[in-house]
């Protein structure tokens, strides 16, 4: 293996560059010694700095490629060369082999146990780069865990016939497990949608993950009629409908949650074409922590919340997490001193203590009237799922203008943007502001 340069410990490095202060690394120390956990670790759980710029700090004093795994597409024979629990036990991820080098990925270039280990398994010389630690953990889930599986479960049911008919198709035990194999990849990639495309004799499959939409594994173009079927079976949607869209709803139990999947099927050129919206429960009740935000933030945020009256609205593209965002802070601000009520398409998650209405057009429940009639509740908190229109724009700004607080969802890609899709909805400006 090729010599890697010598360098500080990572404590030392993040006090010369100025990283952390002395106060901050001792904090992250004593935390570390108390719960067995590594000092980075502790580091980026208190947000004083993104993985990203840890991974380089690692990469760059060591001497080491920094690589990016997500823009990689590693080859099965290399995969098969690392078996999983000791790409588990080290957070390691073979890339790619040439000759007898075999370069892999490491969160810490300076494991030379896992390198000598390594050495001894592959029979070849081993060369480190450095990628972020969630990075190698999702591209070990990718490779070794459910990826893999679906192909596995599509190539035995390529060797066995499937009956003809769409109903019985959707019945058989391996088209189940390819379905189910596919959402707990998408559950374990963190993903908010999947969409499964008919092409011109191909099948593509991608994630939403991060707001990106990224191509995974997934079933051959020969089992798109049987997959959608499933789908549509979970869903409790006509089967032999195949020229009108169709939406539904399904859920399936996991190990520790139960996943609510949103279902929109439409017919395109080459076949149906579905999309699944993960709504995961687990991820209902995230703090402001967890979400990610640096300290500064997540304070400004945490008071604007705690207000008593005015709007406060999370912009975004889809599935880039402004409803877990939103729920977020309902939980911080959710007590038995606060009457809150949201309008929802649909909900989403539940909170216990907090009265959830969902929109129902047949019933004449829309945002608009369920506004109304929100305000005669004598409510404290309004959460509106999103503001999609004048009206219910400007009941929002009129509740928030009357002293309650106001939260909804607009979608803008950027926060500043957010002021001028109001007034562009007809919303004077001076009321804008006021509230």
């Amino acid at each position: 293996m090729p010599a890697v340069k010598h360098t500080k410990p990572l404590h030392e490095l993040l006090l010369e560059q100025g990283t952390l202060t002395r106060e901050q690394l001792q904090s992250a120390q004593g935390e570390a010694a108390k719960t067995g956990y590594p000092l980075k670790r502790v580091i980026l759980q208190k947000g004083w700095m993104t993985e990203q710029d840890l991974t380089a700090l690692i990469a760059s004093q060591s001497g080491v490629t920094h690589i990016d795994l997500s823009n990689h597409l590693i080859k099965p024979e290399v995969i098969q060369l690392v078996p999983e629990p000791l790409a588990r036990k080290h957070t390691i991820m073979p890339v790619f082999k040439i000759g007898d080098s075999l370069t892999v990925a490491m969160d810490d270039p300076l494991n030379f146990f896992a390198i000598d280990e390594l050495r001894l398994k592959t029979k070849c010389e081993i060369k480190a780069v450095v990628a972020s630690e969630s990075g190698i953990r999702q591209a070990i889930d990718q490779y070794y865990g459910a990826a893999g599986t679906i192909a596995e479960v599509a190539q035995a049911i390529q060797e066995a016939a499937l009956p003809k008919k769409d109903e019985e198709a959707a019945a058989e035990a391996p088209v189940i497990r390819l379905v189910n194999l596919l959402i707990m990849q998408a559950v374990k990639e963190r993903a908010s949608d999947i969409h499964i495309e008919p092409g011109d004799g191909v099948l593509r499959t991608r994630l939403r993950i991060d707001g990106v939409l990224r191509e995974v594994n997934g079933p051959p173009a020969h089992l798109h009629s049987a997959v959608v079927s499933r789908i549509k079976v979970l869903s409790q949607l006509d089967i032999a409908e195949k020229r009108k869209p169709q939406d539904g709803r399904f859920r399936l139990k996991m190990e520790t949650s139960e996943i609510d999947l949103r279902v929109s099927i439409v017919p395109t050129q080459f076949g149906e074409k579905a999309v699944m919206r993960l709504l995961d429960s687990a991820n209902a009740l995230l703090s402001l922590e967890q979400l990610g935000l640096d300290d500064a933030t997540r304070r400004q945020v945490e008071r604007l919340v705690r207000a008593p009256h005015g709007i406060f609205l999370v912009t975004g593209p889809t599935g880039s997490g402004k409803t877990t965002t939103l729920y977020a802070a309902l939980h911080l601000i959710n007590s038995v001193e606060r009457n809150i009520l949201t309008i929802e398409d649909p909900v989403e998650y539940r909170l216990p203590g907090v009265n959830q209405v969902q929109v129902n057009p047949k019933a004449d429940v829309t945002f608009a009237s369920a506004l109304r009639s929100f305000l005669r509740q004598d409510p404290d908190v309004i959460m509106v799922g999103e503001i999609r229109d004048q009206e219910t724009a400007q009941i929002a700004i009129q509740a928030a203008l009357t002293g309650h607080l106001v939260f909804s969802t607009l979608h803008t890609n950027d926060a500043p943007s957010s002021l001028t899709r109001l007034i562009d909805m007809g919303i004077e400006p001076f009321l804008v502001a006021s509230s």
